[in-house]
C-alpha cells in the first residue's frame, strides 16, 4: 500500500497541475481509448472466453461495442459539455449575470464488477476523463483475465500520471477504501456497496452505487401472434442473453395473469431451444457462470425441494464445467429464496396472478428494483405502471435496450443504487457545476443592511415575492409599510 499511496499523490500532483482540465488533454484521452479498443478487441474477446465464456459476438455487443458508441458520444459533446451555462438572476440583482461552471472533481476511485469486466469498467472511466478527473480503477478479482488486460493495457495507452488500474482481491479493495478520494463510483452488490459507504462516510466521500435487484418482467395477454413472438425474444434476450442471467439489469422473474400463464410457459419452451439450441451448452451463445462459489449459490436456489417441484423447464446443471441450463419454474414458493434474493443467473421464476394489475402491488411489496419491464399494449396499464411503482427505469415492450441509450440516465433507486450516468450524465456525475455570479458597483439595495425597523420589512416581504412595483411604492412613501 506504500506504493499505491506514492501512485495517488503522483495522481493527486497531476490534477494539481491542471493539465487534466485541458480539453485538449480529455480528447487525445478518449481517442487513445478508442484506439484500445480497437486494437486490442482480441485481447478482450479471449479474456471474456475465458473469465465467463462470453462468445465473441455477445462480447462485443455488450462491452466492446456499446463502450466504442459512448467514448465517440463522449468526443462530439465535449466541447458543448465543458462549457458554462449561464443562469437567470431576478431583476433586483441588475447589473449582474450568472452562470453554472462544470469543473472536475479531482480523485476518483472507480470499482467495477466481473459481469461485464470491460463496459462497467471503462464506461464511468469515460465519463471521469471527459470530465477532467485523475483516477483508480479497480477491476473485480473474479474475472482475472479481464482485470489483467485492463492492468497491462490501460497504462500503455493513457496517461499513467493520471490514470492508474490497481489489480487486487478485497483486502486491496478495503485498503483503497480507507483512502480520500473526492468521488467513489461502485458497481456491485447491495452488501459490498455498504461497506463502501461506511468507509465513504469518514471522508464525507460522494459516492454513486450501481447496484441491482429483482427486476420483474409483467408480461400481459397479447392478442397478436407476431407481438407473442418479437416479444418472447425479446424476454429470452433479457434473461438469458446477456452474460446467462448474471447482469443486474437482466429479468430476474415474470409476472403473468394466470389465464395466460399456460401460453406464455409454451412459448417459452419452444423459443429457448429456437434461440440456444437443444443443446445450448454447445452452442456457446450463452455464457458460463463467473466461478464455483457463484454456480453453488444458484445451484442451491434450484435445490430447495419446492422450488425443484416447480421446474417446468430445464434444470440440469454442470458443475465441472460451471453451467446451469436455461431453467423455468412455474410459481415457486415466494417466500423462497428464489423469490427474495437477486437470482444473477439463468433461473426464470414465473409468478401468476389473478389479474395483470395485482403485478404492481407485487412489485410495490418489495425493493425498489433497477428497471421493470411491461410487455403490453394496454395504454391505461402503462399509466399505472408509471405512476403507482417506482424503479430506476421502465422499459415497455423490450429489455436491456435503456443501458445503450447515451441520452438517458442509467441507474437505480433505493436499494438498486442512486446516482446515474451514461452519455452527458457520467460527465455530470464526475463534475460539480460551480456557480459563478459578477455584480457591478453601479446599484445596491440599501435595504439589505441594518439599521432594521417596520419599513425594511416591508421591502424585504414584497422584495422576496419580486413585487417590485410595492418596493418603488413603499419607498416613494406612496404605499404603507
Amino acid at each position: 500500500m506504500s506504493e499505491c499511496e506514492k501512485d495517488l499523490e503522483v495522481l493527486r500532483e497531476t490534477f494539481k497541475s491542471g493539465k487534466t482540465k485541458e480539453e485538449s488533454w480529455r480528447r487525445s484521452q478518449l481517442k487513445n481509448l478508442l484506439r484500445l479498443l480497437d486494437e486490442k478487441e482480441d485481447d478482450i474477446f479471449k479474456a471474456l472466453k475465458q473469465d465467463l465464456g462470453k462468445h465473441q459476438v455477445e462480447a462485443y455487443r455488450d462491452e466492446i461495442g456499446t463502450l466504442v458508441k459512448s467514448v465517440n458520444y463522449a468526443l462530439n459533446g465535449l466541447k458543448q459539455w465543458m462549457s458554462s451555462e449561464k443562469a437567470k438572476l431576478p431583476i433586483a440583482a441588475f447589473p449582474s449575470s450568472a452562470e453554472l461552471v462544470p469543473e472536475p472533481l479531482g480523485l476518483v476511485l472507480i470499482v467495477s464488477s466481473w459481469n461485464f469486466p470491460f463496459g462497467v469498467s471503462l464506461e464511468p472511466l469515460i465519463g471521469a476523463i471527459a470530465a477532467g478527473n485523475v483516477m483508480v480503477l479497480k477491476p473485480s478479482e473474479h474475472a482475472p483475465s479481464c482485470s489483467s488486460v485492463l492492468a497491462k493495457t490501460i497504462p500503455t495507452y493513457l496517461d499513467t500520471k493520471a490514470i492508474k488500474v490497481i489489480e487486487g482481491d478485497y483486502s486491496v479493495g478495503d485498503k483503497l477504501l480507507q483512502q480520500k478520494w473526492d468521488k467513489i463510483f461502485f458497481t456491485g452488490s447491495a452488501k459490498v456497496a455498504q461497506i463502501v459507504m461506511a468507509a465513504a462516510a469518514k471522508h464525507l466521500t460522494p459516492v454513486t452505487l450501481e447496484l441491482g435487484g429483482k427486476c420483474p418482467a409483467i408480461i400481459d395477454s397479447l392478442s397478436s401472434s407476431w407481438d407473442k413472438k418479437i416479444a418472447m425474444k425479446r424476454i429470452l434476450s433479457g434473461k438469458y442473453g446477456s452474460c446467462a442471467g448474471q447482469a443486474c439489469i437482466g429479468i430476474d422473474y415474470i409476472l403473468v395473469e394466470k389465464t395466460f400463464a399456460n401460453e406464455l410457459v409454451e412459448l417459452l419452451k419452444i423459443g429457448i431451444p429456437k434461440m440456444y439450441g437443444e443443446n445450448p451448452k454447445e452452442s456457446h451463445s450463452i455464457s458460463r457462470i463467473i466461478n464455483r462459489s457463484h454456480f453453488l449459490r444458484i445451484k442451491n436456489l434450484l435445490d430447495e425441494p419446492m422450488v425443484k417441484a416447480s421446474i417446468i423447464y430445464g434444470g440440469s446443471t454442470d458443475e465441472d464445467n460451471l453451467y446451469i441450463e436455461p431453467t423455468v419454474l412455474l410459481d415457486p414458493p415466494v417466500q423462497a429464496a428464489i423469490m427474495t434474493e437477486e437470482i444473477f443467473g439463468p433461473l426464470l421464476p414465473i409468478i401468476t396472478v389473478d389479474k395483470i394489475e395485482d403485478s404492481i402491488e407485487f412489485v410495490n411489496a418489495r425493493p425498489k428494483p433497477l428497471a421493470i419491464y411491461a410487455f403490453t399494449n394496454d395504454e391505461v396499464l402503462k399509466r399505472k405502471i408509471i405512476s403507482k411503482t417506482s424503479s430506476g427505469g421502465v422499459v415497455f415492450n423490450d429489455t436491456i435496450i435503456q443501458y445503450a441509450a447515451d441520452t438517458l440516465p442509467f441507474g437505480g433507486v433505493g436499494q438498486s443504487g442512486f446516482g446515474r450516468y451514461h452519455g452527458k450524465f457520467s460527465f455530470d456525475t464526475f463534475s460539480h457545476e460551480k456557480a459563478i455570479i459578477r455584480r457591478s458597483f453601479l446599484t445596491d439595495i440599501w435595504f439589505r443592511y441594518p439599521p432594521w425597523n417596520d419599513h425594511t420589512i416591508s421591502l424585504f416581504r414584497s422584495g422576496f415575492r419580486y413585487d417590485y412595483l410595492s418596493v418603488v411604492l413603499i419607498t416613494l412613501g406612496l404605499k404603507k409599510a
